[in-house]
């Protein structure tokens, strides 16, 4: 399940949002002002960020360019009713993916959301295959042939990191820093973890003294 950080201050549009989300299968952690939103970052590893501007204490663009210069790359859509061009040339010079402004249509919002998901695994499917393996992006769920293969969070957030980077060498220390937000996570219990998913099947190389490799041939 892709886990959404919302940064919204608008009540009713947070409720609608969440409500839409989490019927799509999403996880969705809400703040109401930029402080709040920083600190959830630095607990939680999300799949993307939504926010909004105008919001108290921390400005959407404050926090955007704070998180891109600690090394946060990850995914962002600015929700915003700043229409004007210097707006919108700002909320892109931070690091933001997306910028949709407000009223904007749900379902183009969704479309969104899901093309900007699929471009974290370099691809256009909704899918990824590696032998008798199949990762289904926007369920977030490993397959294997048409079974469910059920994860605990650990090995299936190490298993998202593996397939958006089938073919290349993830080194260990990055695994463990994605890993470690909020918990601390030894090299020794990541080994584990990697050993659980071949026993699956899963083709994992170990790249000696570097980190591991989802190897598709």
């Amino acid at each position: 399940m892709s886990k959404i950080l919302l940064l919204e201050d608008n009540d009713i549009l947070s409720e609608t949002l969440i409500e839409l989300l989490e019927s799509e299968n999403f996880e969705v952690f809400h703040v109401n002002d930029g402080e709040l939103a920083l600190e959830e970052t630095f607990v939680k590893k999300f799949d993307l960020f939504l926010l909004d501007v105008n919001v108290p204490f921390l400005n959407g663009f404050e926090l955007l360019k704070s998180l891109r210069e600690s090394g946060d790359l990850t995914p962002c859509i600015f929700i915003t009713s700043l229409r004007d061009i210097s707006s919108l040339s700002k909320g892109f010079e931070v690091g933001a993916d997306d910028y949709v402004k407000k009223p904007f249509d749900f379902d183009e919002l969704l479309i969104r959301i899901k093309a900007l998901l699929k471009k974290q695994y370099h691809t256009y499917a909704n899918e990824i295959k590696i032998k008798k393996f199949r990762f289904v992006i926007e369920k977030d769920e490993l397959y294997e042939g048409a079974n469910f293969v059920s994860l605990p969070p650990f090995e299936l957030h190490i298993v998202r990191i593996l397939f958006k980077n089938i073919n290349k060498t993830v080194k260990k220390e990055y695994l463990l820093n994605e890993l470690n937000r909020g918990k601390e996570t030894s090299e020794g219990a990541l080994r584990v973890h990697i050993n659980k998913l071949r026993k699956i099947g899963l083709p994992i190389d170990t790249i000696k003294g570097i980190g591991y490799r989802l190897a598709s041939l």
